[in-house]
């Protein structure tokens, strides 16, 4: 009989770290580690010494940054895809690419099965099980979380101390901490009562906006059909503009989000967020987005942004419907070019300006000085039109009333 071979996806952190040594003694099998880099800064290091260390037979380390940013994070950019109306989407986004680079390194490594380290009543569970659905259906899933006997993560600690396998998380400082380059999320610990306001310590980047600088920044980013493409004047690729709006974001305190969200599985929950270059290009593509967007369409498309995010936050990445929702969105995205102005103070991102040469914008129509254009004696024959059948209604209904 053939051993066992079990594909994990390995972030180095507490329950993956716990989960290799455990998978490895309950199925007697082969563990491969994969780990993606999304642009993750912690428990980054002597990923493969560690999971070599707690029993892993093979490790496989992947780049997928510029994959992330190219073919992820600017297609929900262009989508205006934020987690009602709040949520930038990074640990979302993030998992079904992971979860792709799983399943490759598993087809190619013959694995039998695969393992993911999500709780039982998390979304994360839900985004890789469906995307292993749908790229891999023949692989058999496991998912320790929902079956091992810890029920606390201190229990895990106390495991994962009794057995030398070296952990970040303590007893004292219980969070949980998802990160890639989009944004970072933060959970577990004091942050599970909504009361409670976030300590200073829950937050890894950012700067308390009390304590940013009392200078503003100025930043003029500039997009090329939806996508940024150069800031300050300088031309840029993906990956390194949002890294350096991720450092001038954070130092200003900007991108601190706290939210009670809606869960996949039914629960609400308090997940705190820090997401710099996230909110500053979504509020800059939104601004060029009014200038540039007929009317009908740029409403329209709200409808659309918010299908997109919950497509991505329910995991359903690789569907018939996302294809179908990024070709309307590519066609709103062709004309989305232009420079947008923003100033960021203390935690807040607000518009200075904004231009582009597809600009709907008209200034003699627009204006009330003598340059005025618009035809204002149009306008009684409009209104007229306009409100005959609210006028229609009123007349009808006050003889009833009468």
């Amino acid at each position: 009989m053939n051993k066992e071979k079990i594909a994990i996806a390995y972030s180095g952190g507490l329950d993956t770290s716990v989960m290799i040594k455990w998978l490895k003694d309950k199925y007697d099998a082969d563990i491969v580690a994969v780990t993606g880099n999304l642009g993750q800064q912690k428990e980054i290091e002597n990923l493969e010494e560690k999971a070599v260390a707690t029993g892993a037979s093979d490790f496989s380390f992947l780049d997928l940054r510029k994959t992330f940013v190219e073919e992820y994070i600017w297609p929900a950019l262009k989508a205006g895809a934020l987690y009602e109306d709040v949520y930038p989407l990074a640990t979302a986004l993030g998992r079904p690419l992971l979860a792709k680079a799983l399943v490759d390194v598993a087809l190619s490594e013959n694995c039998t099965m695969l393992a993911h380290g999500c709780t039982g009543k998390g979304n994360d569970q839900v985004r890789f099980e469906v995307t292993f659905a749908s790229l891999a259906p023949h692989l058999k899933v496991l998912a320790p979380l929902r079956e091992w006997e810890f029920t606390s993560r201190e229990a895990e600690i106390a495991y994962a101390q009794q057995h030398n396998i070296p952990v970040s998380a303590t007893k004292k400082s219980p969070y949980s901490i998802d990160e890639n380059i989009w944004g970072i999320s933060i959970e577990c610990g004091v942050l599970e009562d909504p009361m409670v306001s976030p300590p200073e310590d829950a937050y890894q980047i950012t700067t308390s906006p009390e304590k940013a600088p009392d200078k503003a920044a100025v930043l003029d980013i500039e997009f090329e059909q939806g996508v940024p493409v150069a800031l300050d004047g300088k031309k840029m690729d993906g990956l390194d503009l949002i890294m350096e709006l991720n450092k001038r974001g954070a130092s200003h305190g900007v991108g601190r989000l706290d939210m009670i969200e809606n869960r996949v599985v039914g629960i609400k929950s308090r997940e705190i967020y820090e997401a710099p270059a996230a909110t500053i290009l979504h509020f800059a593509h939104r601004e060029l987005e009014r200038l540039t967007l007929e009317k009908t369409v740029f409403q329209y498309k709200s409808h659309i942004s918010q299908d997109y995010a919950n497509l991505i936050y329910n995991g359903t990445w690789f569907s018939p419907m996302r294809d179908a929702l990024d070709g309307f969105i590519e066609a709103t995205q062709k004309n989305v070019t232009g420079l947008v102005r923003v100033k960021l103070f203390k935690g807040s991102v607000t518009l200075l300006g904004r231009t582009s040469p597809w600009s709907l914008y008209n200034e003699e129509l627009a204006t009330y000085t003598e340059a005025d254009t618009f035809n204002h004696k149009a306008a009684e024959g409009f209104i007229h039109i306009y409100g005959l059948g609210l006028k229609t209604y009123s007349e009808v209904n006050a003889k009833h009333i009468r």
